[in-house]
């Protein structure tokens, strides 16, 4: 029986052995909300960095760009940390340069895996399907925020973590802890969420909009998977 293990922060992971494993990253507020939602509207791949000097050379280069720090598009970037900045035609088969505090970082860190795929509740299943096709160990990377473990990560951690737990071994602490967090509030998320420091953090830039929509499970059927320095859609 392959492994599911929950990496509650990127500053945690050098602790678990990424090679020869599946690594689900999530930052539901946004980044990997954003990914999926820009690959349900046809972009063509998303190059994830870790700066925001990064971002700007490649934006410099006539890509498009977006760059969020704490919460907040950085000023001179194309695109901000919201999916509805997504949801255009005119990003259709373009490349995307993306760096974020959190999310970003996570995908960064976890390079040595088999593979990277980009989950979120807004494509959750989609998500669970591959992991249960691909037979492999799977570490899920919390993106936190600033190092430190955030609510609303974890608790998608726990949702897919649930619907895996009949294939998958699911004993280590930090994957029972997620589980049992998703099944005491499964009933409602928003409410639950609506706790988190991170929710409090971001609430004088008005993303209730952004919030409620993340929460969503299963609008889209796109999967981003991390090939070479970059994200491409999965199959």
């Amino acid at each position: 029986m392959p492994k599911l293990e929950i990496c509650l922060s990127p500053e945690l992971i050098q602790l678990y052995e990424l090679k020869g494993k599946n690594v689900v990253v999530v930052d539901i507020l946004r980044a990997t909300s954003c990914m999926v939602t820009a690959f349900a509207y046809g972009i063509k791949n998303i190059i994830p960095v870790a700066k925001v000097e990064e971002c700007k050379v490649l934006q410099a280069q006539g890509m498009l760009a977006a760059a969020e720090r704490d919460g907040a598009k950085v000023a001179g970037f194309d695109l901000d940390n919201s999916p509805y900045s997504y949801m255009h035609d005119f990003i259709k088969g373009s490349t995307i340069a993306v760096t974020t505090t959190n999310g970003t970082q996570a995908i960064v860190k976890s390079k040595q895996a088999d593979q990277i795929i980009i989950g979120a509740f807004l494509n959750i299943s989609t998500v669970a399907a591959h992991l249960l096709a691909s037979k492999k160990d799977v570490i899920i990377v919390c993106a936190g925020w600033k190092g430190n473990f955030n609510l609303e990560d974890t608790l998608f951690a726990g949702a897919l973590a649930y619907q895996l737990k009949s294939t998958f071994e699911t004993t280590q602490d930090s994957t029972i802890m997620a589980l049992a967090m998703y099944e005491s509030n499964q009933s409602d998320l928003l409410a639950f969420v609506n706790q988190s420091q991170h929710v409090r953090r971001l609430a004088n830039l008005d993303i209730h909009k952004d919030i409620a929509f993340c929460l969503q499970c299963d609008v889209y059927n796109s999967l981003p998977v991390f090939s070479l320095d970059r994200l491409v859609a999965g199959n």
